[in-house]
């Protein structure tokens, strides 16, 4: 009995969110009406049940080693369910106008159940089968407005590229199998001699891993489907996809491949250069403000690689610290944008011009944001990016850091650009006020608070620091 409980304990919040997949799938088939308000209520009940075993804590392995859980991957899991959560939320009022409001919540929650065992993985077979039962469902919502041709044509990107990743990701396990003869990640650490072969297919798990960040030069896919997807979608790829295999891509790095660290860390640093360089360039030419946010997260996920490339304890804290300002900056600004485009249908950077004069509540919510993102003192942003660059200066990043901060004052054109448009350009038809929903006014209200409080609360970074020892 012990022995079972352990077990669940173990797969506590993949039990959850089997458990919803089957209560949903039940309500589909054998209810013909229901209350939207009272099954999106259960699911966002569901979700903060996830976050409460969080607290439940037991560490061990299953299935042969397959399957790991530990303090650290508890974390990252409650943070993955933490900003699922908040975008259910700012899509609340959405969901209850969608026809198909239960398969999305499916399909959500199938995505969820794959990063669960993608981040939890000790085996290369058991990260594919998460890795895929995260990548299919995620492409069907990102053409969950079947109606729009954008949104056809971005899943169908989406859908290739992931193919094409996945394929790239496989052909680099088996030559690893082949020359290690296990998919085990402790086996392969401890079989690899880092011969040509072997550094052949960490090239290749490179690249798959960099098509799953966006990373340049593979991130090609992102702003197309990103425009093409519901906001909700959007905000769900730019944050949880990207949070979930940046975790996954931590753990493969220090678990499976320490040997060969003086091969990667030159090319994360190249990576990291470039994916901030070309975001930021891209950045500067969008006109679309989800496309903006598209290569915004690209731009982010390079910085995000300075502290990765550093490889040690004080910069998986920073990682995990900096992904969780960053859930606050990014659902921040897309709450904002949600809510426009909902009420609205405008979309464009131009059609923000004059918003404070008619919406200036939501005005300075997107301000806070972008000024996060762009890590602009005092917010959370500028202490997530501080973090990230000292995790690089002590491990002897200093051109890597100088081009980081060359692009972090470059990306204040076009973060401030939408500043300008809402706060001093004139226009004639400005964006009519509108009153919010409650739920998007809840996200609004814990997004701008975290924005504000987290860097100033040293708890946070110290619990996630003590966890990352360990590791």
């Amino acid at each position: 009995m012990n022995s079972l409980i352990h077990y669940i304990l173990l797969m506590r919040f993949e039990l959850i969110a089997l458990a919803v997949i089957v209560f949903l799938l039940l309500a589909k088939i054998f209810s013909e009406k229901l209350n939207p308000s009272l099954l999106l209520g259960f699911v966002n009940l569901a979700l903060v049940g996830m976050l409460g075993v969080y607290c439940f804590g037991a560490e061990g392995s299953l299935f042969g080693g397959m399957f790991v859980m530990d303090k650290m991957i508890a974390l990252e899991k409650a943070i993955i369910v933490f900003a699922t959560l908040l975008i259910m939320l700012q899509a609340n009022s959405w969901l209850k106008t969608q026809e198909n409001y239960m398969e999305f919540c499916l399909l959500l929650f199938s995505v969820l159940m794959g990063m669960f065992f993608l981040v939890s993985s000790g085996n290369f077979l058991m990260f594919f089968l998460g890795l895929e039962m995260a990548t299919i469902p995620l492409a069907a919502l990102a053409a969950f407005d079947f109606g729009r041709k954008r949104s056809a044509e971005g899943a169908a990107k989406m859908i290739l590229s992931s193919a094409f990743s996945s394929a790239i990701l496989l052909f680099g396990f088996s030559i690893l199998y082949g020359t290690t003869g296990s998919l085990d990640f402790s086996e392969i650490r401890d079989s690899f001699i880092g011969s040509p072969l072997q550094l052949f297919a960490l090239a290749f798990i490179f690249a798959g891993f960099a098509f799953k960040i966006s990373l340049v030069p593979f991130h090609l896919w992102t702003a197309d489907v990103y425009e093409g997807s519901p906001v909700a979608v959007t905000t769900f790829l730019s944050v949880v996809s990207k949070a979930a295999s940046v975790f996954i891509f931590i753990t493969v790095l220090a678990k499976v491949f320490p040997i060969a660290h003086e091969a990667w860390v030159p090319a994360l640093v190249v990576l990291s250069a470039a994916t901030m360089t070309i975001g930021n360039l891209f950045a500067m030419r969008q006109s679309n403000i989800k496309r903006f946010l598209a290569f915004s997260s690209i731009t982010q996920a390079g910085y995000i690689l300075i502290a990765v490339a550093s490889s040690s304890a004080q910069s998986t804290a920073s990682v995990l610290y900096f992904i969780l300002i960053y859930i606050f900056s990014n659902i921040g600004a897309f709450t904002v944008v949600s809510l426009i485009s909902q009420r609205t249908g405008k979309e464009e950077v131009a059609d923000y011009k004059g918003l404070y004069k008619t919406n200036p509540l939501l005005s300075i919510g997107l301000l806070l944001a972008v000024f996060s993102l762009a890590g602009i003192p005092p917010t959370a942003g500028f202490f997530g990016k501080l973090f990230l660059l000292t995790s690089g200066a002590s491990a002897g990043l200093t051109a890597l850091i100088i081009i980081a901060s060359l692009n972090m004052v470059a990306s204040l054109y076009y973060y401030l650009k939408i500043v300008k448009a809402m706060f001093v350009d004139k226009n004639e038809s400005p964006i009519e006020k509108f009153s919010s929903d409650n739920s998007s006014r809840i996200v609004l209200i814990i997004c701008v608070a975290g924005i504000l409080i987290t860097g100033f609360i040293n708890c946070i970074f110290e619990y996630i620091y003590s966890l990352s020892i360990g590791l």
